[in-house]
């Protein structure tokens, strides 16, 4: 099981971290950035889950500069979005190379995010000082294509996405033709089994995906 840790980003804001070991020697980092709705159940599981792969992994709680302890229900939308618009998005990714910084220990480090999360990761990989990066269901990333990654991505996609069209799809695709681009029929949220558009096989065979993407970049 994971347990609860305090990481403090370059402005010295601390902030608390989900943090999970694996067994034996890790082969490298992960950091798994959140949805909207704070470091939930499922966003824990996701840490295990990459645990269990062999990384050490964290998920830090980005809106603890806002308040401690968020876990807003997946159906209130509405409330996620406001944390989100109250926050400076430099100031998060500073938490986030925080979190990559705490768990640099174990070698290279890569993030996989979620949603809101899949748009911090490409601009992650664009930005911070990481290894590669996994992008889920990435909404508003083909807004933020002025920031072009330096390091390898791999960005899963649902067909059947209506927060995110496939013409966007296109347009990062454009934009950024290096990146790994996949498609699920699934909807949006298809690896979240807390959320009604879970999808298991979808979910699984990303997962093996991203596994196998952190082996060749990672470790």
């Amino acid at each position: 099981m994971g347990r609860k840790i305090q990481l403090t980003s370059a402005d010295g804001h601390v902030l608390q971290g989900y943090l999970a070991e694996p067994t034996g020697k890790p082969r490298g980092g992960i950091v798994v950035i959140q949805e909207i709705f704070g470091v939930t159940r499922h966003i824990r599981d996701v840490t295990e889950q990459y645990a269990a792969a062999g990384y050490l992994t964290v998920a830090p709680a980005l809106f603890d500069r806002v308040e401690s302890d968020v876990d807003v229900p997946y159906s209130d939308s509405q409330k996620g979005f406001g944390y989100v618009t109250a926050l400076d998005k430099a100031k998060v990714m500073l938490d986030i190379q925080a979190a990559a910084d705490h768990v640099k220990r174990a070698g290279k480090v890569g993030v996989v995010g979620y949603c809101w999360g899949g748009q911090l990761a490409f601009l992650a990989a664009a930005g911070l000082s990481i290894d590669a990066a996994v992008a889920y269901y990435g909404g508003g990333i083909h807004q933020q294509l002025a920031h072009i990654p330096r390091v390898p991505v791999m960005l899963h996609f649902g067909e059947k996405d209506t927060h995110i069209p496939l013409s966007a799809v296109d347009a990062i695709r454009t934009a950024y033709p290096r990146g790994i681009y996949h498609l699920y029929p699934a909807e949006h949220g298809f690896n979240c089994t807390d959320r009604a558009s879970f999808d298991a096989q979808s979910a699984k065979l990303a997962f093996d995906r991203s596994v196998e993407f952190f082996h060749q970049n990672v470790g």
